[in-house]
């Protein structure tokens, strides 16, 4: 038996019909679903070890909670671009998306290119990626220099007119985050949330005012390193 089959095997037995109806409410997809909690995925993760032939092998099985262990067990040394790609084509939810974006793809050498070639493409969970990636370098990569989160800022304002709900709530995710990484990009932020806020879209508008409401707060501000 190949050692997919094994994890898969312990992913089914944990299988909870009732934890898929309660992750449906919350907008995850619920095809292909087993209802596994996060914490119990890092657990498997955790014993299963590194293991990027496992992580391909888990993502061919299309299972939602298999493709998030993927994430984790992945070797981000060893994902290519076109892996990159096909992996991405193939969100169908957003915490997919998100926990591939934060636990495997912002630690590739190509993660800065990636996030703002997909902000540009029209599917919805790959723009997301795009912006989700945005948010996991600024929280993870403690070493970039300011210079690689300004070249996000067109992006953020061209999209930030795009409605689809995932869409416009990872834009925010995405300038929030780059905000509350320095004193400079906080002030960079704000000023890039009240351009967008001038723009003639309702979706402009959201944005701007969900990234106004966390990084004005005083509790956000008084975080903010120099």
């Amino acid at each position: 038996m190949r050692r997919s089959d094994e994890v898969v095997k312990k992913l089914r037995s944990m299988a909870n019909p009732e934890n898929v109806e309660g992750m449906a409410r919350f907008g995850i997809n619920p095809e292909n679903t087993l209802g596994i909690s996060i914490p119990s995925l890092r657990k498997i993760a955790k014993e299963t070890g590194r293991d990027h032939q496992l992580a391909e092998d888990l993502w061919k099985t299309g299972i939602h909670e298999a493709r998030i262990l993927a994430a984790l067990v992945g070797d981000p040394r060893r994902v290519t671009k076109t892996q990159a790609e096909n992996w991405v084509k193939d969100f169908d939810s957003w915490d997919v998306c998100d926990q591939v974006c934060m636990n495997l793809l912002d630690k590739t050498p190509f993660a800065y290119e990636k996030a703002l070639a997909w902000t540009g493409r029209r599917a919805e969970f790959v723009k997301r990626a795009g912006f989700a990636l945005m948010a996991a370098l600024a929280f993870h990569d403690k070493e970039a220099e300011d210079s690689q989160f300004l070249q996000f800022m067109p992006a953020i304002v061209r999209e930030s007119n795009d409605g689809r709900n995932y869409v416009k709530k990872a834009i925010s995710w995405a300038l929030r985050q780059i905000g509350k990484r320095n004193i400079r990009l906080y002030w960079k932020a704000i000023g890039t949330a009240r351009e967008i806020e001038e723009l003639d879209s309702k979706a402009a508008r959201w944005i701007a005012r969900d990234v106004l409401r966390e990084l004005t707060s005083e509790k956000v501000l008084e975080r903010i390193p120099e």
